[in-house]
C-alpha cells in the first residue's frame, strides 16, 4: 500500500541484526516528512517574500524551463500577472489561489499560490495540451448519480474504483479502508487484467503511519508521476530545509516510500484521501506500471469525486445504522412488553433469556443477581460466569463494558474463548446489583495480508533499513475474537438496563403505595381539618387588613391636612404590599415560596391604580421570574413600595414622570432597580421611610445603591435569593 514516510520501517517492529542484538528503529518515527527540502522535478517551485513579492528561493529546472534570471525577480514580472490581489485573497483566508497559466520556455504551466508559514509559495506544473472541463463535469455528474444508485457500501466502493480508474487512466485503483487498529484493507479494486489482485488483502498500520495519515487529511491529492525521480532541492543555500511543505503537491517523498513502490513494481502513484467527518476514512490508491502525470485539472476532478464519495459513504453508514436501530427498537418493544407482563424481575430474567440473545445477536446471555444466576444460550460454566460478573462489576458501573477480544483484557477467559470471546455487560444499580451480560462466541477469521506483516523490516549489521520486498498473499488465522459490538447494540443494552431498572422500581413503588394508602386515608381527615383552619385564619387576616386599609382611607379623606393625607396614603400602600403577598401565598400551590415577578407585577398594578392614570401610563416594568421565600417577598415588596413613594414625592415634585422598574437574577443574587428621570438625589433623607428601608435591606442581607441615572436617580437593591445562614 502507499506511504509517505520511512517512518513505517521503525514503527512496524523491532528486529534483530545478524549478531542477535536488538536493532533500535524508533528514530525514523520522528522523520519530518513535511519538510523534505526538495520537490519532485516534474514541476517548479517559487518562494517569495509576501512583503516585497520578490523571489527568494526556488526548486526545479527554473533556468531552463522558466527564466534564467528568476532569483530576486518580482513575482508579478516573472509570472506576467498581478500578484497583489492573490496576496490579499490568501490573507483573507483562502487556502490556495489558482493563477493564470504561466508561459515558460517552450511550455505552459498550471500555477497555484499558497502561504507556507511566512512565505508565499507558487507551484508550477506542466499544463495539458487541451482541457476537458465541460466533458469532465458531465462525467462527474453521471458518476455521482451512479453512486446514488448503489445498494450498499461495498457496491459504492466498487463503483468508485471503476470511476477513478476511468478518470485517471491508472493501471490499478484500490479503495483502501482504515480499520479500528489503523491497519487497512482493500474493499474494492479495478485493474488491468494482467495485474494481480489485492482485493480483501490487509496492510499493516505501519504501511501508512500516523505522520503520513495526518498529511493525507491536509493534502488530499498526492501524485508521484515517476518513482525514479531525482529530488530537486530548494535553493540557493541549505537553509530551506525547514520550509513547511505539508500542503505543497510537489513535495518530495521519503526514499523509503519510493523503494516501497518499487518493491510493488509501481512506476507512478497517486493517492486521493477519503475524509469522513474530518477523519481519514480511507484512500483511493492509484498505481501505474509506467510513469504517469495527473494534471491539476484532473486532480481537482479527483478531489471533487472523492468528496462526493465521502458524502455517499456517510449516507450509507447512516442508513445502515438507522436500519439496525429500527431492528433493535422492534426487539426492545417485544422485550419491554414481556417485562411489563411479568410479576417480578426474577420471573422476567428466568423466561426471557432467549429473546435477549436474539435482540443483540448474542450466543449467550447471563444475569447475576447476588446469589441468583440466570443463563440462556451458549455460556461458560456457572462459576466462570460468576467470576466474569465480579470482574466486570468495577468496569460497567457508569457505562457499558464491551469487548470483542475478552481474553486480551481478562486473561482467564482464554480457557473458554471458543464459547466467549465477545462480552457486552451493563450493571443495574439497586440495593441488590444486577449484572446483565451478553456473550459472543469466537469467530475464527483467516486474514489475507499483502506480505507477511511480521517480517516487514529487513535489517542487518551492515544493511540499511528497507521496506518489505514481498507483497505475495500471506494468510494469518485470527483467534480469540468475536464479531464486534456496534454502537447501536451498546446503546440498546444500556436502554434495556434503564427500562428494567424503571420496571423494578415501579414494582417496588406499587408495594410501597399499597402500604401507604391506609396511612394516607387516616391522615386525609386531619388535613381537611387543617385546611379549614388555615382558610379561616386567612379569611380573618384578609378582613383585618382590609378593615385597617379602609380606616386609613377614611381618615385620609377626612383629615383635611395634606401632609397627614400623604403619610396615610403611604401607610395604606405599605399595608397593600403586605396584604398582596398574603393573598398570593394562600392562593398559590406553594406555601413556602412565591414567584417574586408575579407578586411585584400585581403590586405595581395596585400602585398604578392608586397613583392615577397619568402615573400608570408612565410606569414601565421588566420582571424576570425569581423564586423567593414569602418572608423575603414581603420585605422586597415593601422596599419597592417605598422606592416608588420616594419617586412619586421627590423625582418630579409630585407630578407624573417616567419610572422604570426592573427585576432580574444574576447567579445567586436578585437585583431590583427603580430608575426615574427626575431631579436626582438632592439631600440625604432620614425620615421614617428611609429608616424602614434600611432596616428591611439589612434583614435581606443585601445592599442598596443610588446612582446618577443621567438624568434622574437610579436605585438598585441587590440581595441573595435565599437568606444566608448567618442572617437566620
Amino acid at each position: 500500500m502507499t506511504s509517505e514516510s520511512n517512518e513505517e520501517v521503525r514503527t512496524r517492529m523491532t528486529d534483530f541484526d545478524a549478531a542477535g542484538s536488538t536493532l533500535d528503529i524508533s528514530a525514523c518515527a520522528s522523520e519530518p516528512i513535511h519538510i523534505p527540502g526538495a520537490i519532485q522535478p516534474h514541476g517548479l517551485l517559487l518562494v517569495a517574500d509576501p512583503g516585497t513579492l520578490k523571489v527568494v528561493a526556488g526548486a526545479g529546472r527554473l533556468e531552463g524551463r522558466l527564466d534564467p534570471d528568476w532569483l530576486g525577480r518580482s513575482l508579478a514580472d516573472l509570472l506576467d500577472q498581478p500578484i497583489a490581489p492573490v496576496v490579499a485573497e490568501l490573507a483573507a483566508g483562502t487556502a490556495v489561489v489558482v493563477l493564470d497559466p504561466v508561459h515558460g520556455v517552450g511550455e505552459t504551466f498550471d500555477a497555484t499560490a499558497q502561504r507556507s508559514g511566512e512565505w508565499l509559495v507558487v507551484e508550477l506544473e506542466p499544463a495539458p495540451a487541451q482541457t476537458h472541463s465541460s466533458k469532465r463535469l458531465l462525467s462527474l455528474t453521471a458518476v455521482s448519480s451512479a453512486f446514488d444508485r448503489t445498494v450498499d457500501l461495498r457496491a459504492l466502493c466498487q463503483a468508485a474504483a471503476t470511476a477513478f480508474r476511468k478518470l485517471t487512466g491508472f493501471d490499478r485503483i484500490m479503495v483502501y479502508r482504515f480499520l479500528d487498529n489503523d491497519a487497512g484493507t482493500v474493499v474494492a479494486e479495478d485493474q488491468v487484467p494482467e495485474l494481480g489482485s489485492f482485493l480483501n488483502h490487509h496492510f499493516p498500520a505501519s504501511d501508512i503511519p500516523a505522520q503520513a495519515r495526518a498529511l493525507y487529511v491536509r493534502n488530499q491529492v498526492r501524485v508521484i508521476p515517476d518513482v525514479d525521480y531525482v529530488p530537486a532541492p530548494v535553493r540557493p543555500g541549505a537553509g530551506w530545509g525547514t520550509l513547511d511543505m505539508s500542503d505543497i503537491g510537489l513535495r518530495s517523498v521519503s526514499p523509503v516510500h519510493v523503494q516501497y513502490l518499487r518493491n510493488m513494481e509501481v512506476k507512478a502513484s497517486a493517492s486521493i484521501s477519503i475524509v469522513k467527518d474530518g477523519s481519514l476514512w480511507g484512500l483511493i490508491a492509484c498505481h501505474h506500471r509506467e510513469p504517469r502525470q495527473l494534471s491539476y485539472e484532473t486532480r481537482l476532478a479527483c478531489s471533487a469525486l472523492a468528496a462526493d464519495l465521502s458524502r455517499q459513504i456517510r449516507a450509507k453508514d447512516d442508513a445502515e445504522m438507522y436500519r439496525q436501530r429500527i431492528r433493535l427498537r422492534s426487539h426492545e418493544d417485544v422485550i419491554v412488553g414481556h417485562l411489563g407482563n411479568m410479576s417480578s424481575l426474577d420471573a422476567f430474567l428466568a423466561n426471557s433469556g432467549d429473546e435477549l440473545c436474539r435482540m443483540l445477536r448474542a450466543d449467550g446471555f447471563a444475569a447475576v443477581q447476588k446469589t441468583d444466576l440466570y443463563l440462556a444460550g451458549k455460556c461458560p460454566e456457572e462459576e466462570d460466569v460468576r467470576a466474569v460478573a465480579r470482574w466486570v462489576t468495577k468496569r460497567a458501573v457508569a457505562s457499558p463494558f464491551f469487548s470483542n477480544n475478552l481474553a486480551s483484557e481478562y486473561p482467564e477467559a482464554k480457557a473458554y474463548q471458543d464459547r466467549v470471546s465477545g462480552l457486552l455487560a451493563v450493571t443495574m444499580s439497586t440495593d441488590v446489583p444486577t449484572i446483565l451480560m451478553w456473550f459472543r462466541a469466537e469467530q475464527l477469521e483467516t486474514v489475507k495480508w499483502a506480505g507477511n506483516p511480521h517480517k516487514a523490516v529487513v535489517a542487518g549489521s551492515i544493511l540499511p533499513l528497507t521496506p518489505r520486498a514481498s507483497f505475495d498473499a500471506w494468510s494469518e488465522l485470527v483467534e480469540g475474537r468475536s464479531e464486534a459490538w456496534s454502537l447501536g447494540e451498546v446503546e440498546a443494552a444500556n436502554r434495556l438496563q434503564r427500562k428494567m431498572f424503571e420496571v423494578q422500581q415501579a414494582h417496588r413503588l406499587r408495594a410501597l403505595n399499597h402500604e401507604l394508602i391506609a396511612t394516607i386515608a387516616d391522615k386525609e381527615s386531619l388535613l381537611e381539618q387543617k385546611d379549614y383552619l388555615v382558610k379561616e385564619v386567612n379569611h380573618r387576616v384578609q378582613n383585618s387588613l382590609q378593615l385597617v386599609s379602609s380606616f386609613l382611607r377614611i381618615q385620609s379623606n377626612a383629615i383635611g391636612n395634606d401632609v397627614v393625607t400623604v403619610q396615610l396614603d403611604e401607610a395604606q400602600r405599605r399595608l397593600s404590599a403586605v396584604a398582596l403577598v398574603h393573598r398570593r401565598l394562600y392562593s398559590g400551590d406553594q406555601a413556602q415560596t412565591i414567584d417574586l415577578a408575579r407578586y411585584l407585577d400585581d403590586l405595581c398594578t395596585d400602585m398604578k391604580g392608586a397613583m392615577g392614570a397619568e402615573w400608570s401610563a408612565l410606569i414601565s416594568t421588566d420582571f424576570s421570574p425569581v423564586l423567593v421565600t414569602t418572608e423575603r417577598a414581603v420585605n422586597i415588596g415593601l422596599i419597592l413600595t417605598e422606592l416608588v413613594i420616594n419617586a412619586n414625592k421627590y423625582a418630579y415634585a409630585g407630578k407624573p414622570g417616567p419610572l422604570a422598574i426592573i427585576l432580574d437574577q444574576q447567579r445567586n443574587n436578585l437585583r431590583l432597580v427603580v430608575a426615574d428621570q427626575g431631579v436626582g438625589k438632592v439631600t440625604a433623607r432620614v425620615g421614617f421611610g428611609t429608616r424602614m428601608l434600611n432596616a428591611m435591606v439589612k434583614t435581606l442581607a443585601g445592599t442598596i445603591e443610588e446612582a446618577n441615572n443621567a438624568p434622574g436617580l437610579r436605585t438598585t437593591l441587590t440581595a441573595p435569593v435565599q437568606r444566608p445562614a448567618a442572617v437566620k
